[in-house]
């Protein structure tokens, strides 16, 4: 198992000043593999005996540039020039690496057939995180004693520890950043074993979750969360902040300042929304043991109108810490289609057309509840089929027609989640 665990530096300035160096020395060597890269394709695209359609460079054709002929050349990189000798060699390494990875994923579809973007010239400060793929082993270049963290070419920084290291983990490679509010170490840690899941036959307990605007989710039980809007509440000390920036000189002492302020406020917005997702998270893992929620396209969904209040509330980021979440605790997830889960009963199984604007679920059988509960029940049928769980075949007849969502405080979970 594999756990990321981040904590605060405490650099000097001069430290800072080496760092900052470094990003700079990286951005100048990223730019200039990635221009290799892209000459040489430019130059071998169309065949020999081709013209191509718009004007290319003639001259000879160099080598294919890989992630190997260009960490060969590091060595004739120091020696044309030597600043780069002050840099840890296996950082330049990762930087490389990092390259490589992003143009694979621009040349070779995945198993989906899907491509990412083209990898991007560097503009400066874009490059300020650093990995040391080894720490605490004989050769590495990073070891972490006690709350001293000994960098090689650096040395050693005090590292704020506001939660010690889990016992029987590794710690496998450290990666420092830069953020707003100063500089960060992330240590990967890896276990040997991994978590049990739990088996389909000890399944006491399932729901299903309907994520929304309206409501953030709503369980199969009728719990429901309030989306908490974080960045709607933050848009106009953020506006404010930004006219201020725009009227500065852009480079200038005052516009850095303003500058800060602005990306302080934007870490602050996502840290809150982050911390707020953890505790949905543990307060449905520690409910139930089986989750079901609807595979939605969110990209999609955030070309639309409600493209602000979709990144908001940020739904992919809370389904990847619940499922990383489930994992770490052995419980289960599942994702299910979520086609017509709004629009059909979860009672009778009849089909009820309704606009977005309606929010109640009223069929010709009786049955009238909330259309994000109905639509949670109707997920938790279909994630548990064939499970002997209670309550997975919707409302009983014992029950009244007439249903209301409760809303949930999240106050009292939250020592369960820091716990």
């Amino acid at each position: 198992m594999l756990l990321t665990y981040q904590y605060k530096l405490n650099p000097t300035p001069e430290q800072v000043v080496i760092l900052e160096t470094w990003g700079e020395l990286l951005r100048h060597h990223w730019n200039y593999a990635l221009e290799e890269r892209l000459d040489w394709l430019r130059r071998t695209r169309s065949q020999i005996d081709r013209c191509s359609l718009v004007s290319e460079p003639i001259g000879e054709i160099p080598d294919k540039a890989d992630y190997y002929t260009q960490a060969t050349d590091l060595k004739r990189t120091k020696e044309l020039f030597p600043d780069y000798k002050n840099i840890y060699a296996d950082c330049q390494q990762q930087n490389l690496m990092r390259l490589d990875k992003a143009w694979k994923r621009w040349l070779i579809p995945d198993k989906f057939g899907k491509r990412g973007g083209r990898p991007r010239f560097k503009k400066r400060g874009d490059i300020s995180s650093f990995t040391w793929p080894r720490v605490n082993s004989p050769k590495a270049g990073a070891h972490l004693i006690g709350n001293i963290l000994k960098l090689s070419k650096i040395g050693e920084i005090e590292v704020i520890l506001h939660r010690s290291i889990p016992d029987g983990f590794e710690i496998k490679q450290a990666t420092i950043s830069s953020k707003a509010d100063g500089w960060y170490c992330s240590f990967s840690l890896e276990h040997k074993t991994v978590p049990d899941a739990k088996s389909i036959d000890k399944i006491n307990s399932a729901t299903g979750i309907d994520v929304g605007l309206e409501k953030f989710l709503t369980t199969a039980d009728g719990q429901s969360i309030e989306v908490p809007q974080y960045y709607r509440k933050a848009q106009a000390t953020l506006a404010r902040r930004q006219r201020h920036l725009a009227r500065k000189t852009k480079g200038s002492k005052n516009y850095q300042k303003l500058a800060n302020k602005v990306a302080r406020l934007h870490l602050h917005v996502a840290r809150q929304r982050k911390e707020f997702h953890y505790h949905v998270s543990h307060w449905l893992i520690n409910s139930y043991d089986l989750i079901v929620f609807e595979n939605l396209n969110i990209r999609g969904l955030a070309r639309t109108r409600l493209a602000k209040s979709i990144l908001d509330v940020s739904w992919g980021a809370f389904l990847q810490i619940m499922q990383a979440v489930a994992v770490k605790r052995g419980k289960l997830t599942l994702g299910v289609d979520p086609r017509g889960t709004s629009i059909n009963c979860s009672s009778c199984g009849e089909r009820v057309e309704k606009t977005l604007a309606i929010r109640v679920h009223s069929c010709s059988c009786g049955l009238i509840i909330d259309r994000d509960w109905n639509s949670a029940l109707n997920l938790l049928k279909r994630g548990s089929v064939g499970l002997p769980i209670p309550g997975c075949g919707g409302l009983r007849d014992t029950q009244p027609m007439k249903q209301q969502v409760s809303y949930v405080n999240l106050r009292c979970s939250r020592y369960i989640a820091c716990n």
